[in-house]
């Protein structure tokens, strides 16, 4: 009964960080938020997790495990093609960015403090034996692209991260409100694949 308790606080914990740093960011975040929003005591949210760090730092990782769960079959799927496996991962990380928007905010820290623990970097292995990869390298061997595979990733990864990375600002400015946000990413999930193509054809 114990167990199923522990767990059960544990992921009544989770659910609630998750709604209230969606919600409120990091930063403005605090403990007794989370424990509210749980209906637990601050006590207990320390006794789980240590901290709002510890807290938000599991929860990343958890966001990126599922992440690769959901994008390690596309990538291995040799049935479809090099643009297929863009548009649905594409698809993928921009929901999964949705529902966390604090996460490039966490990515671009743990890079910068030069941490080698991040489940992303880990997985990278299983990105650089993918399908995928083999026909971003397949592009460059049939002279479709004059430059190294590397960069159609990087120029992926900057047209999904770099917009949540803004919207902070943009909606503390007033240049659009959360909805607006959500509606351009939604537009961004079809735009991203259609400019991967336009790069590639050139």
């Amino acid at each position: 009964m114990a167990v199923t308790e522990d767990a059960s606080t544990e992921e009544k914990i989770k659910d609630a960080a998750r709604m209230i740093f969606t919600k409120k960011g990091f930063l403005a975040t605090t403990v007794r938020d989370i424990a509210t929003e749980a209906d637990i005591n601050v006590a207990s949210v320390n006794y789980y997790f240590r901290s709002k760090e510890k807290l938000f730092e599991f929860i990343m990782d958890e966001t990126i495990k599922k992440l690769f769960n959901k994008i390690e079959p596309v990538l291995n799927d040799e049935a479809t093609t090099l643009f297929q496996k863009i548009e649905t991962c594409v698809g993928y990380y921009i929901d999964q960015v949705l529902e966390n928007p604090d996460f490039p905010f966490f990515m671009v820290s743990e890079v910068m403090s030069g941490s080698t623990k991040l489940p992303m970097i880990g997985n990278m292995r299983l990105l650089i034996n993918s399908h995928f990869a083999n026909q971003l390298r397949a592009l460059q061997t049939e002279g479709k692209i004059n430059f190294h595979p590397v960069h159609l990733l990087w120029n992926i990864s900057g047209m999904i991260l770099f917009p949540f990375l803004a919207r902070p600002q943009m909606l503390q400015s007033g240049h659009f409100k959360a909805a607006e946000f959500h509606e351009l990413m939604q537009e961004r999930k079809k735009l991203i694949p259609i400019w991967m193509k336009q790069i590639i054809n050139t």
